[in-house]
């Protein structure tokens, strides 16, 4: 078993569940203690804290020899929860599945495991920092903290992307819309305002909206959309509601905004008014996440394509992505971070899994990458 494979091993065995998904999650502490561990053993200087209360982000720092750029690799150590058996690696036909295997241990492991052989030199110019990261399945309060924290020149996120370099991704933003009613008996109608029917002409609205978005669609960026996630409220078969709560995601693409899509929602939420004087509807907004898109003549992305294409022997793919990842968190920060992972599918599934000769390809490209953004030593 190769050290990036036993590496990813040990990072699935540790339950790092993110526990505000999960009531019970294990959390990340597990994880980030195995990391920081064979950080120190590297002789990496590591620094540790909680970026959420027993919730710990780790960053190692493997000092350049001067007069080199800084890097960045950061990846998230939480998951989205699953079974016991699920985080008991199993390894067939060259893959291994996991909980967290492609979502994204892979990626943790290839490159912590490139910058542990960089430490045993020559060692770059520039400094490399490792950051691994709470929270990104939720509010990425992990990268929230770190880029308090710390900063870097560039940074490369080893998100799963199939040995693509993906440099722009979209956004979203999640709403509870709350329509308000007014509770009484069933057979009180005088009494009571339907916070549920009244909400129909808003979710009709959204129906016509995504249909709207999607003659946006384009084959770089893809469809942009929105969609009712989930809805709540009532109390029994003989009641008027008095509230009802609706789940609403907006996905963005590149090009759009956080703004607009807060236009679009207040638009649909009038139109829901002006049909029945009763609505009473508000949206609150849970998280927002703007797009990312960096240039294509970007330093970091020139640099990771150049490193892919050196080792694969042809040009890499530059493509965006459609979902959302804490490399927004770093660019709205002023880093520029391009995204460069393994291949594997079933992400949040029964059947995730991420190849293992592309952690392999993963480590190299990470050390070449990491040689010519931060510079040779002297």
């Amino acid at each position: 078993m190769s050290d990036v494979v036993e590496l990813l091993d040990q990072l699935v065995r540790a339950d790092s569940t993110n526990p505000t998904l999960e009531r019970d999650g294990a959390g990340e502490a597990e994880m980030a203690r195995l990391l920081a561990e064979r950080m120190q053993r590297a002789g990496l200087a590591v620094d540790v804290w909680d970026a959420a209360p027993g919730r710990p982000n780790v960053v190692g720092r493997l000092a350049g020899t001067g007069g080199g750029h800084t890097l960045m690799l950061c990846g998230h150590t939480d998951v989205v929860g699953g079974s016991p058996e699920q985080f008991r690696p199993e390894l067939r036909d060259g893959r291994m599945y996991g909980r967290g295997t492609n979502d994204m241990k892979g990626g943790i492991a290839a490159a912590q495991v490139a910058v542990e052989r960089l430490a045993q030199g020559p060692r770059p110019a520039g400094d490399v920092l490792l950051a691994w990261v709470i929270d990104e399945e939720w509010a990425s309060l992990g990268a929230e903290s770190l880029v308090e924290r710390y900063r870097a020149d560039a940074a490369l996120l080893p998100e799963q992307s199939d040995l693509d370099v993906v440099f722009a991704h979209g956004g979203f933003v999640w709403y509870d819309v709350i329509s308000t009613g007014k509770e009484s008996a069933g057979g009180e109608p005088q009494h009571g305002v339907d916070g549920i029917a009244l909400a129909g002409t808003f979710l009709s609205g959204i129906i016509a909206l995504d249909g709207e978005l999607e003659t946006h669609t384009t084959p770089e960026w893809g469809r942009p959309n929105v969609h009712a996630s989930t809805i709540h409220g009532g109390q029994n078969y003989p009641s008027y509601p008095a509230e009802c709560v609706i789940a609403v995601e907006r996905c963005l693409m590149p090009g759009e905004s956080v703004a607009q899509a807060d236009a679009e929602i207040e638009q649909l939420l009038a139109l829901a008014r002006a049909a029945d004087v009763r609505f009473q509807g508000r949206a609150e907004t849970v998280i927002a996440r703007e797009p990312v898109k960096l240039r294509h003549d970007d330093p970091i992305v020139l640099t990771v394509a150049g490193a892919a294409r050196d080792h694969f022997g042809r040009d890499p793919v530059v493509r965006s992505d459609y979902g959302w990842m804490d490399s927004g968190v770093l660019v709205e920060a002023g880093i520029p971070c391009v995204v460069y992972g393994p291949t594997g599918a079933g992400v949040h599934t029964s059947d995730e899994w991420v190849d293992l000769r592309s952690l392999e390809d993963c480590v190299a490209v990470f050390e070449e990458t990491v040689r010519r953004f931060c510079g040779a030593g002297t």
